[in-house]
């Protein structure tokens, strides 16, 4: 328990160094397990299963949020395929010249060897990715949804890497998979009667860990592939969106594990150091590639360089592959601390491009060549306010709420916005003006500048750090109208005044005045009964979402 209890002070104080200087956390927990490392404290055996749940649980509710029709998408599937081959090439190629030049660790190489490590540098990081974009709020943005794709399209691809190294296929009974389908609609009636407590989350821990992972791994399938799987085949469930939510904190705090223990892996001396920052190098190039393919594709500049700079980093799966590797006898030991401290450092270069925000983004997309705009992605072409005197960005519970009090009360023209697609479909069809767009998208506000009879922007979306985005790109875009933001926390309502937010409002207490209006005019709420105000669906009658 001591030797626990340190390893917890030290996450906790590099996590909050991070933090202090405007780093992500997770970057102070990967320094902690070198520090950890380096000062020799010992073992805790329950690291790795900590680690082990946490990216079980990270993948569950990726398939919980996951639409799989995403996945036969061009931009997903022909991308993720094209990368995996130029990558490896090109990987392969740096590395040889590297050990023609005479580089230690890559000397004397075969080049089956060094292609096997260009391999595993071509995956990037699931756990990574997913953690940036949650931060941001923006898992369900064009360029999030379409990241996740390219990772379960590689996490595809590791299966199929695993099953054909491993020299063993998976057992006979794996076709009796097919019939999870039929089992989880029987599960999903179960759900329905839990309730909305520790029961619903203990369902949701027993689907990933039990019809999941350890079911897919009996089988000989990889068991991470199977809570994802059984995340998606749950995802119709109407309260999927609340399970995720409420399973968020738990899997956060079990990630701690998985990224303290990649500096445990080892620590490196000066050869090794050099070959990974060669690595990290190539990171750049990664990137780039990924551009090309997406604008190719037909998505915006913006929404490839978003996507590109979220994959700018190397995957735990890359461990994987080189412990394979080692297995095999075509890797020496040493690579797998060659890879854990490129992968380490793969992170913070990640973390620290990714934290600069959408405007640098902005500026570079405006110095690439101009698109058509009717020749992009349907979902990448411009919307029109119209004659909209206000726009409400983000159209969950609270911003339907607003829409809906807005137009009905004060007879306001409001169209509402959400880059949820689906979401605006159902809304569509209950008669509301709505449009398909991110309000993280600058050029998003200049088009909205230039309809003179927008007067008020309203920032309704459930995360603060969508709406600071949002309200930046407002700003930048020379926007002069009123702006109203919703927040959950006492702190953020004090950034958004300071920040020029004209009307900044507590969610929590806009619901407890709601109540006591309703308690005084004894009339039923409007948002319907039993409002969770932390949702982000909206309450559509006759729509069970």
């Amino acid at each position: 328990m001591t030797v626990a209890a340190i390893y917890l002070v030290i996450a906790f104080g590099l996590g909050g160094l991070a933090m202090a200087v405007r780093l992500p956390p997770l970057v102070g927990f990967l320094a902690a397990g070198f520090v950890i490392n380096a000062l020799d404290i010992g073992d805790v055996p329950q690291l790795e299963l900590m680690a082990d749940l946490g990216v079980t649980l990270l993948l569950f509710a990726i398939g919980l949020k996951l639409d799989v029709r995403i996945l036969l998408r061009r931009e997903v599937w022909l991308t993720t395929s094209i990368h995996l081959v130029v990558s490896v090439v090109l990987g392969t190629t740096v590395l040889w010249l590297a050990a023609v030049a005479g580089m230690a660790m890559l000397s004397g190489q075969s080049t089956t060897t060094i292609a096997l490590l260009a391999f595993a540098m071509s995956f990037s990081s699931t756990v990574f990715v997913v953690k940036v974009l949650e931060e941001r709020g923006e898992s369900h943005a064009l360029y999030g949804r379409v990241a996740i794709g390219v990772l379960v399209m590689q996490d595809i691809v590791a299966v199929v890497f695993l099953t054909v190294t491993s020299g063993t296929l998976p057992s006979p009974w794996a076709v009796t998979l097919v019939l999870l389908w039929p089992l989880t609609r029987i599960l999903r009636k179960v759900w329905s009667g839990l309730g909305h407590g520790e029961m619903q989350s203990l369902f949701g821990i027993v689907m990933a860990l039990v019809p999941g992972y350890a079911l897919f791994s009996a089988l000989g399938l990889k068991g991470d592939l199977g809570a994802l799987i059984i995340g998606v085949l749950l995802a119709s469930h109407p309260a999927s969106s609340e399970l995720s939510r409420s399973l968020f904190h738990v899997k956060e705090l079990l990630l701690v594990g998985f990224f303290v223990s990649i500096g445990l892996s080892g620590l490196p001396d000066v050869p090794s150091l050099g070959v990974a920052l060669l690595m990290v190098l190539l990171l750049p190039l990664k990137s780039v590639l990924y551009l090309v393919l997406f604008a190719m594709m037909k998505l915006r500049y913006r929404t490839a360089l978003l996507a590109g700079l979220s994959l700018m980093n190397y995957s735990e799966f890359g461990l994987i592959v080189v412990s394979v590797g080692v297995t095999t006898g075509l890797l020496a030991p040493a690579w797998l601390v060659e890879m854990s401290i490129a992968v380490a450092l793969s992170f913070v270069v990640s973390a620290l491009v990714n934290g600069r925000g959408h405007l640098m983004v902005e500026k570079i997309a405006a110095r690439l060549p101009d698109q058509d705009d009717q020749s992009l992605h349907p979902e990448e072409r411009s919307g029109d306010a119209g004659d909209a005197e206000v726009v409400v960005i983000g159209m969950g519970r609270v911003g339907f709420a607003a829409y809906q009090r807005l137009t009905e009360h004060y007879r306001l023209s409001v169209v509402g916005v959400d880059y949820d697609g689906p979401r605006i479909r159902r809304l569509a069809e209950q008669g509301l003006r709505v449009l398909e767009g991110d309000a993280t998208d600058l050029d998003f506000w200049n088009q909205l500048r230039h309809s003179e009879s927008v007067r008020i922007a309203v920032l309704a979306m459930p995360r603060h750090g969508a709406n600071v985005t949002a309200l930046a790109c407002l700003r930048e875009s020379g926007f002069s109208g009123t702006v109203a933001a919703v927040a959950r926390y006492d702190d953020e309502v004090q950034w958004a005044k300071e920040h020029g937010v004209d009307i900044a409002f507590n969610v929590y207490a806009g619901a407890g005045l709601e109540l006591a209006d309703q308690v005084g005019h004894g009339a039923p709420s409007p948002l319907g009964d039993g409002v969770d105000p932390e949702s982000d669906e909206p309450h559509i009658p006759g729509n069970s979402r």
